[in-house]
């Protein structure tokens, strides 16, 4: 049949795992038992899909990739958990994705993700539609990573620390504390500086919405301001002229959601530079 799955023979691939229609299975790839495979993703050579995880449709796994093995933390129990992963991501050579910690908790990956080589995604972490981690970027647990956000090379993100949607994270940068949406994390510790305007250009919000987030970048962060008084600010600020943009509206609750605080910009006028 044309829509069967094609298993090289080399492969080890458990009886009780799910296979989709199409679906292709490299020489030495390893599909353990309970793992679903959506229709035409490729499993290429010596990748490995462990217990737990579903793969939707047409993602790609990549040489050496191991996705949705056991959580590194001293806290699992050995209990069954899961990875979900959705459609059309890319899982370069040698990322490892892990399953969630406690019993029935899970790892959550949405569409259209780049993951490249090295790239890590601890568990239970959450990760929405379209983002990219470079080569070596990691996820620790429990982490969250909004639609396409970029994180460069050897970005790290520590347990529980939120990434807000179209952020971008600098080579080697390295947070504890939440980036807002549309912001730039700076090589180094818990620092943005500045708007993501590239990000945003391309995600297709047109010149005004683009200053409006650079209006509110400058009141909330220029300056080194008190957070919560500038978040006050920008509420009083943005009634005044008829109430915040969608945009602005979502720093301004990503903000108030913050448990670990929020980074902090470095530089007193670095507000994303010309637009």
């Amino acid at each position: 049949m044309a829509d069967a799955a094609r298993i090289d023979p080399r492969a080890v691939v458990s009886p009780d795992a799910v296979l989709g229609p199409g679906v292709e299975i490299g020489p030495f790839a390893v599909v353990e038992a309970g793992a679903v495979i959506g229709a035409r993703t490729r499993i290429l050579a010596h990748a490995h899909v462990c217990t737990g995880t579903t793969l939707g449709e047409d993602n790609v796994v990549h040489m050496g990739a191991v996705v949705g093995n056991d959580p590194q933390d001293k806290a699992y129990d050995g209990s069954p958990t899961f990875l979900e992963v959705g459609h059309r991501n890319v899982i370069r050579e040698g990322c490892s994705l892990h399953r969630g910690t406690a019993a029935g908790s899970k790892t959550v990956i949405g569409d259209d993700c780049y993951f490249m080589a090295n790239a890590h995604v601890g568990h239970n972490s959450r990760v929405g539609d379209g983002v990219v981690l470079a080569n070596g970027a990691v996820l620790g647990g429990h982490a969250q990573v909004g639609d396409r956000a970029f994180l460069s090379a050897h970005a790290m993100i520590h347990q529980h620390t939120r990434v807000g949607r179209l952020a971008m994270l600098q080579g080697g940068s390295a947070v504890s504390m939440d980036v807002p949406p549309f912001c730039i994390g700076r090589n180094g510790t818990n620092t943005i500086s500045g708007i993501n305007i590239v990000g945003l250009r391309r995600a297709g919000l047109d010149r005004a919405r683009i200053q409006a987030i650079r209006r509110a970048y400058r009141t909330l962060f220029v300056g080194r301001p008190n957070l919560r008084a500038a978040r006050e600010r920008l509420i009083a600020d943005e009634a005044a002229s008829g109430g915040p943009i969608a945009e602005v509206q979502e720093m301004l609750d990503f903000i108030a959601a913050a448990r670990k605080g929020v980074c902090a910009a470095r530089g007193a006028h670095d507000d994303g530079g010309a637009e």
